[in-house]
């Protein structure tokens, strides 16, 4: 127990970083919270191995579900209706997620992994914006994308997508 009656967490990352948080903060992952519903008390004073995330990234993570440890959960009819309505971005997230290409990604693949879906969703609307109004070509270059088309199958394809157009 820490000094304001939360339990302590350790997490270790995939390159062996151990990282120290309350339970609270660590619940904001759902994969963690049924890991530790499911194995109960003898969970506390276990270090929970998160395999598929670099010290980094958790640390990221975790400062993350720090911030937003007192959020509500979100009921499911909540969530699928913000999620199709905008990609606004509150403040401190936007900062959060002004990190590099890499970065963002892994924060985007950590937060699915360990099934954070508002963390999931601010990285998602992250990327759309970075794509918001840009031409293929522009996409390419933000992302670093080799285009493999020949002319004929990029038009072939603008032609059988013209209905989606801006006009």
């Amino acid at each position: 127990m820490s000094a304001d009656g939360n339990t302590k967490i350790k997490l270790q990352s995939n390159d062996n970083a151990f990282i120290e948080l309350d339970r609270q903060v660590a619940e904001r992952s759902i994969l963690i919270k049924h890991m530790l519903e499911d194995l109960g008390e003898a969970a506390l004073g276990q270090t929970i191995p998160i395999p598929n995330v670099t010290e980094p990234v958790l640390r990221k993570v975790v400062e993350w579900c720090e911030h937003h440890r007192n959020d509500p959960p979100s009921t499911a009819d909540e969530e699928s209706d913000n999620r199709k309505k905008t990609t606004e971005i509150e403040e401190w997230d936007q900062k959060f997620m002004q990190v590099d290409q890499e970065m963002l990604f892994e924060i985007i693949l950590a937060s699915n992994y360990l099934d954070i879906k508002p963390l999931l969703d601010v990285g998602c609307k992250t990327v759309a914006n970075m794509i918001k109004g840009k031409s293929p070509e522009e996409i390419r270059k933000t992302f670093n994308i080799t285009n493999d088309f020949t002319p004929e199958e990029e038009e072939q394809i603008r032609r059988e997508n013209e209905w989606a157009e801006d006009r």
